[in-house]
């Protein structure tokens, strides 16, 4: 019931910052641009339209959802530290990992309200042009859809470290940036450095494979990117190739993303002083 308090307590601070409609409107903006400029190519790779819009998103996924993920996370913890908020909270018969959990929850929310709604706005635009999509395609969105949840979720858990291990707010602020670069930018160009100096000398399938699991962000791209339909669009079928990694494995992946960062931050934060 307290967890349910605080999660209903930060949904109702999203709804007044407009954190649920800037994010929704931004979410659905992107995806119907994508999904009326990205149908060209279709024709020619032979796939759907559906699958176009599939890879168009995912790409857009990578670089967006973790931004806004961190950028509502970040100062979970530290900011209600220096508005004095959170000894208030404490006051109440609650745990502190119910507050890490209860916001946590709230900011899920959120975020999975504004990807269900603002991408659902690109496959609602496809249905209504006419366009005839199977079964698989539809799973594959529905799919893509939970994946990109689980993957704000993933930075949503790295935010609250972020903001547990802090004092500042702009301390926690210039931390999530720089995560942000590592993970979307930074990790994957110095391991396409690393890949292309080695030759395949020393990098082998199974050291690539946990390479890649180290970075959530490429273990959503391959979950989304690495079906036959979808690597032929994105690009990614070299990548595919050479990888092993079956869907189920880099879900829990994900999962583990979720969960380790998360219990971390309770754990900081059930020693912090206040």
């Amino acid at each position: 019931m307290t967890v349910l308090i605080v999660m209903r307590k930060e949904i109702q601070e999203g709804l007044r910052n407009r954190w649920v409609l800037a994010t929704t409107l931004l979410l659905a903006a992107l995806a119907l641009t994508l999904t009326f400029l990205g149908s060209a190519p279709v024709g020619n790779v032979g796939a759907s339209p559906l699958d176009v819009v599939i890879v168009s998103l995912s790409s857009l996924t990578t670089f967006l959802v973790p931004l806004i993920a961190l950028l509502i996370s970040h100062d979970a913890i530290v900011g209600e530290m220096e508005r004095g908020t959170m000894l208030l909270l404490l006051s109440y018969p609650i745990s502190r990992w119910q507050v890490i959990f209860g916001k946590f929850v709230g900011h899920l929310a959120i975020l999975a309200f504004a990807t269900l709604l603002g991408y659902g706005a690109a496959a609602v635009a496809l249905a209504a042009m006419g366009t005839a999509i199977d079964a698989v395609s539809w799973w594959a969105f529905g799919s893509m859809i939970l994946s990109s949840i689980m993957l704000g979720a993933v930075f949503v858990a790295i935010g609250y470290l972020v903001s547990a291990l802090v004092r500042q707010r702009g301390t926690a602020a210039g931390i999530a940036i720089g995560i942000w670069l590592l993970f979307v930018l930074i990790y994957d160009m110095a391991l396409l450095g690393i890949l292309v100096v080695d030759q395949g000398r020393t990098i082998g399938a199974d050291l690539l494979n946990a390479a890649l699991l180290l970075n959530p962000t490429d273990a959503y791209r391959l979950l989304n990117l690495g079906s036959e339909g979808a690597s032929s669009v994105s690009g990614m079928a070299g990548v595919v190739e050479n990888v092993s990694l079956s869907p189920a494995m880099l879900v829990a992946a994900l999962l583990a993303w979720v969960l380790v960062p998360l219990a971390a931050a309770m754990l900081v934060f059930s020693r912090k002083e206040l």
